[in-house]
């Protein structure tokens, strides 16, 4: 009935009430009427009983709270998605003829659809609805294979989805494969793979270790791992690139395991940003050589960092220091030793105050240390951000250290007299921290069989932004005090000891062959000095290497003094290289974060400078590097990822086949495709007792009752 299952009346009472009680005012109204005066005809009668009947009844009707109910079914057809993989590697020439098997596929679907609600979708690095009139966009011509879009483009409320289709050589290139989201969807997955799963002959440089962070003219060890298969014995060249500068060669014997190790020595000239390169001559029989090369990108820092030590008097603590410091050719290191009021060990050092990259704070300030050494040295580290390392004794004057408090890892809450003998303890939680990094074998037990060291009897308290590296154990004893803490915040850097006399942590570690000391003063040294994560502007590509006609996307953080993050600022970024220039802005998306998306179709290395402005003020800049073009990485692997497409099957509780053998998941599909219609009852009440307008109804009711008893002259 007007398009709707059923239309029912409910009252919030029983039925046979309302009928007794519509029976009763008939019954009332006929008798109010049986004799008037005057005396009226039958016909007007009739009537003035029917108005009165009827007032009543709407008023009762009510009171009785009726609730009217349409109920309608909706059939939601099931719907079969089918995903086309529209890349580049389909282009791939692995002599299984990887374009027509999935045209003819995919026609096969047009013409011979499961159900009447197919829906063909086309993925590389974006999800493109296909129909019959364009096919035209099957130009596999996508630069990246990216799965991961597919599953997250499935809106499991919008539609009555049965199965998934993958049309694909399964070899992802961007994203991550998704195996566990597309087993969250609850939709059985088929793959058809396209391509030959069997081993090519090939050789390709299949990864590249190397150190992020380095020093210039500082040698490091950069190691290849190089795979062929079907090529060993024979010989090839492999050769380090910095930029296109050839950096060292090797001619190398491969592996009849397949795989080995090729080591390089590289020695950065300058500081920066560097492209390094790793290449592998090329085959005559070999498949491809999109997969012989492997680009990267690392950080060289400034080649000799400024260390001064300043101590507010003589000690061991500032030789085992100083020594430590001087076994790293990549620092230089100068000392400030103060013996007695305005006179210092080391004569004319009060100039390296100025140069330091890094200071390290022994005892310091003591009660005798001038006030203009102390002055130079709170402006250089809270207006300059120069990180600093320091250690506590009793000799520190805790009012002069108050001059630095806004900067330090920790604060003073008490202060007492004396010395406690207190042991470093370190959990689990900190064994990965790159301050305390050692040979040792089990580094948290290494750190935690420490001798006892001195500490002050103050109160010491951790500031919200710092990290307590160990706390303080006294008799084996763990407190929750703090020993050894860092500190990043407002692109400042700092470590603090809490402590004196850890030369005495030298001493035992070298009888057990550690490095214990030495490197944490060198791990300490290089955290310190690699200080920019908390800088107020941040600005990254998501990627250094894009295929051609691939979207290159940035991502930037930008933050107030106070580090709080800034929302609404511009930030506009220039990209060049060595023919183009774009400009790009970003937007913002809330909480300080911002991003912006750019297609470049032109290979090249790229420059990046960024900057940000808040109300035409500028808050900071940042700039990077990337290149398009450099690797094709569709072209690298060329055969079928069998593995992954056959391991999404069943996990999904779908089915692989291969491109030549894939009708025989038709009817399976078809199958499922039956057996998944589903049928949804919809129904909306209306309630009727709310309308205003059955109230104006009594109201009209009455009214014409009354006017009708004044014109027939009655009381």
């Amino acid at each position: 009935m007007f398009g709707y299952e059923e239309i029912s009346l409910h009252l919030t009472y029983p039925a046979i009430y309302f009928i007794i009680a519509i029976i009763l005012i008939g019954s009332y109204s006929y008798y109010v009427y049986r004799f008037t005066i005057p005396s009226v005809s039958k016909s007007k009668k009739i009537i003035l009983v029917a108005l009165r009947t009827l007032a009543l009844v709407t008023i009762l009707f009510i009171f009785f709270e009726p609730i009217l109910s349409f109920t309608k079914k909706i059939i939601f057809e099931p719907v079969n998605l089918i995903f086309v993989d529209n890349s580049r590697s389909i282009t791939i020439d692995d002599g299984t003829d990887r374009i027509n098997d999935v045209k003819d596929i995919v026609e096969n679907f047009l013409s011979n659809p499961i159900s009447a609600n197919d829906e063909i979708n086309l993925f590389g690095d974006q999800v493109i609805k296909l129909s019959e009139d364009s096919l035209n966009k099957l130009d596999f011509q996508d630069p990246v294979t990216n799965i991961s879009h597919v599953i997250s483009s499935i809106k499991r409320d919008e539609k009555n989805y049965s199965t998934i289709t993958l049309i694909t050589d399964g070899v992802i290139t961007s994203g991550s494969n998704s195996i566990y989201a597309a087993s969250n969807l609850n939709l059985p997955i088929f793959t058809i793979g396209i391509g030959d799963t069997t081993q090519i002959i090939d050789v390709s440089v299949k990864r590249v270790l190397a150190n992020n962070l380095l020093y210039a003219e500082t040698p490091t060890t950069i190691e290849a791992t190089i795979q062929n298969n079907g090529l060993s014995n024979r010989y090839v060249y492999i050769s380090l690139y910095e930029d296109n500068i050839l950096i060292e060669q090797k001619n190398i014997e491969l592996s009849s395991s397949g795989i080995q190790n090729e080591l390089f020595t590289y020695v950065p000239k300058t500081s920066g940003e560097k492209k390094l390169t790793v290449t592998i001559s090329k085959l005559n029989d070999e498949f491809t050589s999109a997969n012989n090369r492997k680009v990267f990108y690392i950080n060289v820092l400034s080649n000799k960092v400024r260390v001064l030590v300043i101590a507010g008097s003589p000690s061991p603590d500032l030789t085992f220091i100083k020594n430590a410091l001087r076994r790293e050719d990549s620092f230089t290191v100068k000392s400030l030793t103060q013996i007695s009021k305005d006179r210092f060990v080391e004569e004319g050092s009060m100039a390296f105050i100025d140069s330091a990259d890094i200071f390290f704070l022994i005892g310091f300030p003591s009660f005798n240390t001038p006030q203009d050494v102390i002055t130079k040295i709170v402006k250089r580290i809270g207006d300059d951000r120069i990180p600093y390392f320091i250690t506590i004794s009793n000799g520190t004057d805790i009012n002069k250290l108050s001059l630095i408090q806004a900067d330090l890892p920790f604060s003073i809450r008490s202060t007492y007299q004396g010395f406690r003998e207190v042991q470093p303890q370190v959990f689990d939680d900190q064994k990965n921290n790159p301050i305390i990094q050692n040979n040792s074998t089990n580094i948290v037990e290494a750190w935690n069989d420490l001798p006892p060291i001195y500490q002050p009897s103050y109160d010491f308290l951790p500031k919200p932004e710092s990290k307590v590296i160990a706390k303080v154990k006294v008799n084996n004893v763990v407190l929750n005090s703090p020993l050894i803490l860092s500190r990043s915040f407002s692109s400042k850097r700092s470590i603090a000891v809490l402590g004196v006399n850890i030369w005495k942590w030298k001493l035992q570690t070298v009888r057990k062959k550690d490095n214990l000391f030495d490197k944490f003063i060198l791990n300490s040294v290089k955290w310190l000095n690699a200080s920019d994560t908390d800088k107020r502007v941040s600005i990254k590509s998501i990627k250094r290497n894009y295929s051609l006609g691939e979207i290159v996307e940035f991502t930037a953080q930008v933050y107030d003094e106070a580090i709080n993050p800034v929302s609404d600022a511009e930030v506009k970024l220039n990209i060049t290289s060595a023919n183009d220039n774009y400009e790009l802005d970003l937007q913002s998306i809330g909480n300080g974060l911002y991003e912006g998306q750019i297609r470049i179709n032109d290979k090249d290395d790229y420059k990046f400078t960024g900057s940000v402005t808040l109300e035409g003020e500028l808050i900071g800049r940042d700039n990077g590097r990337f290149n398009v073009g450099e690797l094709d990485i569709e072209m690298i692997n060329p055969r079928m990822d069998f593995e992954f497409l056959n391991l999404l099957a069943n996990e999904t509780n779908g089915e692989f086949a291969f491109a030549d053998d894939y009708e025989k998941l038709i009817n399976k599909i078809r199958s499922i495709n039956e057996k998944t219609r589903k049928d949804k009852i919809i129904t909306s009440d209306i309630s009727l007792w709310s309308y205003e307008w059955l109230m104006a109804i009594v109201i009209f009711l009455f009214s014409l009752e009354w006017f009708l008893r004044k014109r027939a002259g009655m009381l």
